[in-house]
């Protein structure tokens, strides 16, 4: 999981209706200082009075999401006193649903680990069976959550194109058409909320997750990262400005759908010479170099559209063979993009691995708690 950095400046305000927004602030700061922060150190980050500052750190220890640390060296007086987070007070569960696999986590307020299941779907799995699978899954690694925890919600990646506002799947990849068909317009979040007696839940599209859980490799503040996944299909998760970045209808990142062969093999999308298209002919032959070179082609191409500071390369397709797509990438960068102006651009594999669409799903739900915009 990500944090933020511990040397950005983070602005606060001292309206009395902006409350939770400052407490917000204040655990983000916890949250990124493990070792903990003074009071002082709090007030001089945000801009907050220590008054204020006073009030919001007695109200997160008298809930229990903070805790005493102990002292700060002293530089002549007093020792300061020092907070930091308790990771052991909440979680939350991240879910990746795909065609044909279901991963589910549990992390604290940290972003540590408390529990990891992957197993195998029917493809032909229907909506129903899936949200009473997943329930299923959500309740066993809530079991796994720390005594007292409070339980904060469920994120769920999954494969667009869908509504991220609304939780509504347009589209899912099933065994069938007709068993494809009974997942259009499907309303995930809703159906899976109920099913877990209202558990607060939150769905986005698994690159935009993935994307999320990557932030902490942002080499700049506020700057892009493309997150590229190939696995039974291609698509990219983009944060740019530091936010991921959905467009106006939460479509955005199809990035396997720009048209790099004119009279290239037949899409499943309806067009010609997609480069998700070539890039699964190639992995039909298990020609992994191949579809490493026509992957670089594309990212290059987002490269230079977007100035993307930063490319990690996930999926099933990329694990297999790691350092060939990093490898295949690179090259095209390099080759691609020679204007020595151009600073360069770093390629890395998930940090993740398989399970980084969860882990970024879960942050889905924990990143509004540390005022981070998602």
């Amino acid at each position: 999981m990500t944090t933020p950095r511990s040397g950005s400046t983070r602005t606060g305000t001292n309206l009395a209706g902006l409350r939770d927004h400052n407490a917000a602030l204040v655990l983000g700061l916890l949250r990124a200082a493990p070792a903990g922060s003074s009071r002082g150190e709090l007030a001089a980050r945000t801009g907050l009075t220590p008054q204020a500052i006073g009030k919001i750190t007695a109200r997160l220890l008298a809930e229990g999401t903070v805790e005493e640390a102990g002292h700060a060296a002293s530089t002549g007086g007093k020792p300061a006193t020092l907070l930091r987070l308790r990771p052991e007070a909440g979680c939350a569960v991240g879910v990746h649903l795909d065609r044909d696999e279901l991963s589910v986590v549990l992390v604290d307020l940290a972003g540590a680990t408390r529990h990891r299941h992957t197993e195998t779907v029917d493809p032909a799995i229907t909506p129903a069976g899936a949200v009473r699978l997943v329930a299923d899954r959500v309740r066993g690694a809530l079991a796994a959550a720390p005594a007292g925890a409070r339980l904060l919600g469920v994120g769920v990646g999954c494969r667009g194109p869908l509504d991220h506002t609304a939780g509504v799947l347009h589209w899912f990849a099933a065994a069938t058409p007709g068993a494809s068909a009974l997942w259009a317009d499907f309303p995930l979040r809703e159906a899976l909320a109920a099913e877990l007696d209202g558990l607060p839940v939150v769905v986005d599209k698994d690159t935009n997750t993935a994307a999320l859980a990557e932030t902490a490799l942002l080499p700049r503040p506020g700057g892009g990262l493309a997150y590229i996944h190939l696995a039974g299909g291609l698509g990219a998760g983009l944060l740019l400005g530091g936010l991921v970045y959905r467009g106006s209808r939460t479509n955005a990142g199809e990035f396997g759908h720009q048209t790099v062969r004119i009279d290239g093999p037949l899409c499943t999308c309806g067009n010609r010479g997609c480069l998700e298209a070539l890039c699964l002919e190639a992995l039909d032959r298990d020609d992994h170099p191949e579809a490493a070179r026509l992957l670089g082609i594309g990212v290059a191409n987002l490269v230079r559209l977007l100035d993307i500071d930063q490319v990690v390369l996930g999926g099933r397709a990329v694990l297999a063979a790691p350092d060939t797509y990093l490898a295949g990438v690179a090259r095209q960068l390099a080759e691609r993009i020679p204007d020595p102006a151009w600073p360069a651009v770093p390629v890395a594999v998930s940090t993740y691995g398989p399970l980084a669409v969860a882990a970024g799903a879960a942050e889905l739900v924990l990143a509004p708690l540390f005022d981070r915009r998602t």
